[in-house]
């Protein structure tokens, strides 16, 4: 009674949030970041040796990776100081390559919330300063990983805030290296920030904001707008990594994170998939999810979004939970889990498991 009596709640909230405040609610509505990156008009007004260069809004992740192949290094050089905007968000560029763009790009903002991004020890595999900053940071070594695990993190996270000092496990980049130190990659050698990427270790981790997250709690993240934007460039990336010959990832998708998930996974090669602190995955159940990927889920006792109804209405709300016995997600330990973002504690049940999940010892 209690379930429907919360159920019937959010159904009118809902309602009357699009129907009569929505002038108010709509108020912290976030412009989802889509499309190529800045540069791309440039880019494609550019030749090598009278070739076209691949289209950024159109071209497969592995054309470009077959493109670069062929290029010598002066030429991959003069487009990373030509472009460095395109080439270091270009799914399917050489890592190293996209590295160093992103150095470059960061510094060129002359804003001193990403300045930290252009230290020569980050491994920046993607940056767009546009609205409020989409990044993604590797930690470990991407290029001969033999496993790889990608952070999808839910609201309030952009490029300025990811990494948090006031987060070491709770923010994505805290939730990156804690799970690389849980699989015993190490954390890398890295500057005194403690973001170094490091090349020793089996296992990469990739801290991904790389699409536009809602604001607080307020109508952006009850529906599904700017999850299906992120789903879009979330299979994207996938399919980089993939082009670049990286091993197909487990994803740990968090909060907000988990409907992105959801709603990219049957367009991902993922091994796996996460969902942790869901408000549902729009999906009735694991199948529905159209994967080949493992699905597990995971709720601490504390979490609050346990009191989020899960529903569906009018686009409100996004269905099933995923830690219930009908959704049929593998269930991951979290008794110890304190909160919401509480996960990826060291020493917890749950980080344990992520890290036997990401390494492929979890059966």
């Amino acid at each position: 009674m209690r379930r429907f009596g919360r159920t019937l709640g959010t159904a009118v909230l809902a309602v009357a949030l699009v129907g009569g405040t929505a002038g108010w609610a709509s108020g912290d509505s976030q412009a989802a970041v889509t499309g190529p990156p800045p540069g791309t008009a440039a880019w494609r007004a550019d030749t090598v040796s009278g070739r076209a260069l691949p289209d950024p809004a159109t071209a497969a992740p592995r054309e470009v990776a077959a493109f670069f192949a062929g290029l010598d290094d002066a030429a991959r050089r003069d487009l990373l100081r030509t472009h460095p905007s395109v080439v270091g968000n270009l799914e399917g560029a050489p890592l190293p390559l996209r590295y160093e763009a992103n150095r470059i790009a960061a510094a060129a903002t002359g804003d001193p919330r990403y300045a930290s991004l252009a230290a020569p020890d980050r491994q920046i595999l993607a940056f767009d300063p546009r609205g409020r900053g989409q990044v993604a940071e590797v930690f470990g070594d991407l290029e001969h990983a033999e496993h790889v695990a990608v952070i999808v993190p839910g609201s309030d996270n952009d490029a300025a805030g990811y990494d948090a000092p006031r987060k070491p496990h709770t923010g994505p980049a805290g939730m990156a290296r804690a799970l690389r130190e849980a699989t015993g990659s190490g954390t890398g050698t890295g500057s005194g920030t403690g973001t170094g990427s490091g090349t020793g270790g089996a296992t990469a981790v990739v801290a991904w904001i790389g699409y536009t997250t809602p604001v607080g709690v307020g109508l952006d993240a009850a529906d599904g707008r700017l999850a299906r934007a992120g789903a879009a460039r979330l299979a994207r990336f996938t399919a980089g990594l993939d082009a670049v010959g990286a091993p197909d990832p487990a994803l740990f998708c968090h909060s907000y994170g988990s409907v992105v998930c959801g709603l990219a996974a049957r367009h991902t090669d993922a091994a796996d998939i996460v969902a942790l602190g869901s408000p549902g995955m729009r999906a009735d159940n694991a199948a529905a999810l159209g994967t080949g990927a493992r699905v597990w889920a995971a709720r601490g006792p504390s979490d609050w979004i346990a009191d989020v109804p899960n529903v569906e209405l009018a686009g409100i709300g996004h269905g099933a939970d995923p830690t219930s016995a009908a959704f049929g997600a593998r269930r991951v330990p979290a008794a110890d889990v304190a909160g919401h973002t509480g996960y990826f504690m060291p020493g917890t049940q749950s980080l344990a498991a992520f890290a036997a999940i990401a390494t492929g010892a979890a059966r």
